[in-house]
């Protein structure tokens, strides 16, 4: 019952609100705690300004269901609250107000009076535009404020001011929360690529995709061009179909990412911005001239940072856009002379430039780092590693060797990700990795998937089979990598 009257009361106070902006004189304050122990009180009072204007973060009703932006249709005229503060003291007084200002976008927080400028005192004034929602009457100001307001010899008097409010004043979440349906999710987030925002629209935004485009890019200076992904990633090369909701076709982005550039075009490659972190974490694991094969480099983002850092680098990738745009990188940043590329499949670099370059390196005493980021799939790729190396070289001839470190990326929706990726790395190299790995995890894709890293040096009695090169292993075909939102 009590919640049914809570309803009807706020349905009442929304009434009220419309009645009070078609100029209403009089003012209705309603209080309504939780349904528990609710209590409702309804005074008659002065004439004064509600506590918050909604109307300066909600844009006028006729723009709902807008398809095609009318950036005129959002202007309006609101009254704020604002203070009269002499000039001489002008830039102290909002330095010490600043929490309880009017900051929106594109406006004024100082204007000139309406009314006289000059007191009979000859003191000049302006008017500092408050926030409505922090401060309707004098009382509103904190302790803070009311001290600096007193030693500055201003009045703590609230006048109303005249605002002229328009689509420039607005954040993007506000457009789109007053085009949308009322009630329906609003995305006004993207992952940015250098000019270029990428956005992941659901479907019930997508009659409203072209404005919620151009939105964006009014509001995110440097944006140019808006796209929206219309599938999961390509089961081959790891890129995903898109539409251009708004702005230029160019697809060819340049980004700055940990002090190194890169060069590619978004639409044929794999690119993710959410991963500069965990780039910068495996480069900070590597030291001076060890050496690192990356078997899923895409454009190089663990690549060229690792061969800057002074790595001797020997990067794979089956994509041949980003085979190509890898290469440009190198040059790019001019550390082509210590990067290797290739242009194969994981298992075939594995089993190929990898095998051949391994039994070396593992002779010297330069840490050997084996980077594999395609989490919807590397994991799979760890048995490549069974028996690589063929039967155990003799005891008498062995030596102490530098076994490789592997970093290996997977995806897990299960309730213990840790567990999960451990236990399929496990079963993928054919042996226990217990008290010999660490696992890492990189960060949430989606509800209930995160993306997890684990490292381990590979055992000894993987690399060598007395059985033969690659017992037990499957082949699975890069034809057959299906993926689900692999945004790794």
């Amino acid at each position: 019952m009590a919640g049914v009257m809570v309803r009807n009361v706020r349905r009442l106070l929304t009434l009220l609100d419309v009645h009070y902006y078609q100029g209403a004189s009089r003012h209705f304050s309603i209080s309504i705690p939780s349904p528990e122990v609710f209590h409702a009180q309804m005074t008659m009072s002065d004439p004064q300004p509600p506590a918050a204007d909604p109307g300066l973060y909600r844009p006028p009703p006729a723009v709902r269901g807008m398809t095609v932006l009318d950036r005129e249709a959002f202007t309006q005229t609101i009254n704020v609250p604002a203070i009269r503060i002499p000039t001489s003291v002008l830039n102290k007084a909002v330095k010490s107000l600043k929490k309880v200002a009017l900051q929106r976008p594109g406006l004024k927080r100082v204007v000139d009076n309406d009314q006289k400028q000059t007191d009979s005192d000859g003191k000049e004034h302006r008017l500092l535009l408050l926030d409505p929602q922090s401060v309707s009457s004098a009382e509103n100001f904190g302790e803070e404020e009311a001290s600096a307001l007193k030693a500055f010899g201003v009045k703590p008097e609230i006048q109303r001011y005249e605002l002229k409010l328009t689509y420039d004043n607005l954040k993007s979440e506000e457009v789109l929360r007053a085009v949308l349906p009322e009630g329906q999710d609003v995305t006004s987030g993207f992952s940015r690529v250098g000019h270029i925002a990428h956005m992941n629209l659901r479907d019930h935004q997508l009659p409203y995709k072209n404005l919620i485009g151009q939105v964006i890019i009014d509001k995110n200076p440097g944006v140019t061009c808006v796209v929206n992904k219309t599938n999961t990633i390509d089961s081959t090369y790891r890129n995903f179909q898109m539409e251009v909701l708004a702005g230029e076709s160019n697809m060819v982005a340049k980004v700055r990412e940990n002090g190194v550039f890169y060069e590619f075009d978004f639409s044929r490659v794999y690119w993710n911005p959410r991963l500069s972190t965990e780039h910068e974490r495996i480069v900070s694991l590597l030291r001076r001239g060890d050496v690192v094969l990356d078997v899923f480099a895409g454009v190089g983002p663990f690549s060229i940072p690792a061969a800057r850092r002074g790595c001797t680098v020997f990067a794979n990738d089956l994509n041949p856009e980003s085979y190509r745009w890898l290469q440009h990188n190198t040059k790019l940043n001019k550390v082509e002379a210590k990067v290797t590329t290739s242009n194969l499949d994981g298992r075939e670099f594995i089993r190929g430039p990898l095998r051949e370059r391994l039994p070396e390196l593992m002779k010297g005493s330069a840490g050997i780092h084996i980077i594999m980021n395609l989490p919807a799939l590397a994991l799979e790729f760890l048995d490549a590693f069974r028996g690589l190396l063929g039967p155990e070289p003799d005891q008498g001839a062995s030596c102490t060797v530098t076994l490789p470190q592997v970093h290996c990326y997977g995806f897990s929706k299960e309730d213990d990700p840790q567990r999960d990726v451990l236990d399929r790395a496990e079963a993928a190299l054919g042996v226990s990795l217990q008290e010999r790995c660490s696992v890492h995890m990189v960060r949430n894709v989606a509800p209930n998937k995160e993306m997890m890293c684990v490292s381990f040096n590979v055992p000894s009695e993987v690399l060598y089979s007395s059985s033969g090169e690659g017992e037990g292993c499957s082949e699975p075909s890069p034809k057959r990598q299906k993926r689900e939102e692999t945004e790794g």
